[in-house]
Formats: structure tokens, C-alpha cells, sequence
């Protein structure tokens, strides 16, 4: 089997499973590897481990429900994801979300915070550094929107955040995804298309409204993040894009966001 057939595998794998109790040997021994084998090459490829993905998948697909089930309790959906406990639930929806579940639910809205992992990454069994998220379930939303403006960002020196701890950079990445979503409109959908790029599709053909977005998120650049009594500041890239009729397949429509972030550097 093929690097890139594993990998597909396995990020199947995990999908289909998310809400039951596995770990990395039960997916390295259904996808038929070994366990240090798969870790090794997902590290690589994805610069995470399994069980961190796992977990950032469970808290996704958590955060959405919190959302949209208002008729489950926290603990619904906590037993939903594997977790016997608040606790536990709560403990490890912190850790991704650097907030309460309940928090969380106050506010309505359920940003693709981190979506499901692609393969397109890697061509063959050439690994790249680069790593995409599948969007490919929003396709058909950006089919009705094809005359809306992309709002694009990107981090500025997320490196350095991350040489801190790992832990800061994932902070770096809920803020700005916070800041994404502070200046979006309720009908605009903001999510996650690379390691820290993130994008609003807006429900809106007004560059002048599209740009006033961009200008409001690029104002907080500066301000500062704590991780753990250190002051981290935090600046993002932007840019605007409207792709209109031009991008009709879905890998057209992604690299052409990749080259309007492209473009702000």
C-alpha cells in the first residue's frame, strides 16, 4: 500500500469511528500498519500526532453539536464523543477550544476550527510540507455564492509562536480564528483551509464590505495572546478575493484561495 492510499485510509478510518473509543493501534491495525510506522508518517506529513488529531476531530464534531443539538445536554454529547464524564469532556473540549462547552454553545456559531485532514498534500508518496483541510462538503455552498468575496488571512511568523510550544501555536490558531469570526456577519461562514489560513466566504457581492472586513480583522494585529503569563503578539496577512464563474471545480476554487493569501505576504 502506498503512503498516500494509508493515509486516505486512515483519515476514513478515523471519520467513521469518531465517536467511538479507539486509539492509534486500533487505527494502525485496521489500516494494517504498525503503530510507529503510522506515527511517524502522520507526524511527518501532518506535523501532529494521531491521538492529537483525533482528539481536534472529536472536539470539531463536538462543538457543531453543542451547536446545533440544542436538545442534548453537554453530557449527551460528551458520551456522544467517547466520554463518560463532564469532566473529562469538558477537560479536553478546554484544551481545543480554550473554553467551557457551555460558553461555547452561548454563542451559536461553529467555526471549522480544524476540519478534516486532505491527502492533496501529498503527491504520490512525495510528502510536502504544506498542510490542506478538506472542504469539500462546503463546495456546494460556494456554488450558490460564486459572486460573493473571499476574505482571506493568513498568521504572520507562526513558527517562532510555535518554537514557543506547540500549545501556544494552537492558541495562536483559536485566536485568529476568533477574530475571523468577530468581524463576520451571521450568514458568513468562516473556516480553516491550511495549517493557519483561514478564509470568510461572505453572503455578500460588495467589495467595499469585503475590504471593510479584511480592515477591521487587520486593526487587532499587535495585540497580544497569553500563553501561560507570556505576552504573544499576534499579527495576520489579508487579503480579499471574488473568484465569481472562474473556478467550477473544487481544486480550482482551492488554489485559488491559496494564491490570494499568497498574494498579501
Amino acid at each position: 500500500m502506498s503512503k498516500l492510499a494509508l493515509l486516505a485510509n486512515v483519515l476514513e478510518y478515523i471519520e467513521q469511528h469518531i465517536s467511538e473509543d479507539i486509539h492509534t493501534e486500533d487505527i494502525a491495525s485496521a489500516c494494517y500498519c504498525s503503530r510507529s510506522s503510522l506515527e511517524k508518517l502522520f507526524r511527518c506529513v501532518y506535523h501532529i500526532s494521531v491521538r492529537d488529531y483525533l482528539i481536534r476531530r472529536r472536539m470539531t464534531h463536538a462543538g457543531k453539536a453543542l451547536v446545533e443539538r440544542p436538545d442534548l445536554s453537554v453530557l449527551d454529547i460528551a458520551v456522544m464523543y467517547g466520554y463518560s464524564s463532564n469532566e473529562a469532556f469538558t477537560r479536553a473540549f478546554r484544551q481545543v477550544w480554550n473554553q467551557l462547552p457551555s460558553d461555547y454553545r452561548s454563542n451559536k456559531r461553529s467555526p471549522e476550527l480544524f476540519p478534516k485532514m486532505s491527502t492533496s498534500s501529498v503527491e504520490g508518496d512525495d510528502l510536502m510540507k504544506t498542510t490542506k483541510f478538506d472542504i469539500s462538503d462546503l463546495y456546494d455552498l460556494f456554488q450558490t455564492r460564486k459572486d460573493c468575496w473571499f476574505v482571506c488571512a493568513d498568521i504572520r511568523n507562526l513558527i517562532p509562536i510555535n518554537d514557543i510550544s506547540r500549545k501556544a501555536g494552537d492558541l495562536a490558531i483559536l485566536e485568529s480564528m476568533n477574530r475571523m469570526e468577530a468581524v463576520a456577519e451571521e450568514d458568513d461562514i468562516v473556516f480553516r483551509i491550511g495549517g493557519d489560513e483561514f478564509v470568510i466566504l461572505t453572503n455578500s457581492t460588495g467589495e467595499e464590505a469585503a475590504r471593510a472586513k479584511m480592515n477591521k480583522l487587520l486593526e487587532r494585529n499587535g495585540e497580544c495572546i497569553n500563553f501561560e503569563g507570556k505576552d504573544i503578539p499576534l499579527s495576520l496577512y489579508g487579503s480579499i478575493v471574488q473568484l465569481g464563474r472562474k473556478t467550477v471545480r473544487y481544486n480550482e476554487l482551492f488554489t485559488a484561495l491559496w494564491e490570494a493569501i499568497a498574494s498579501s505576504k
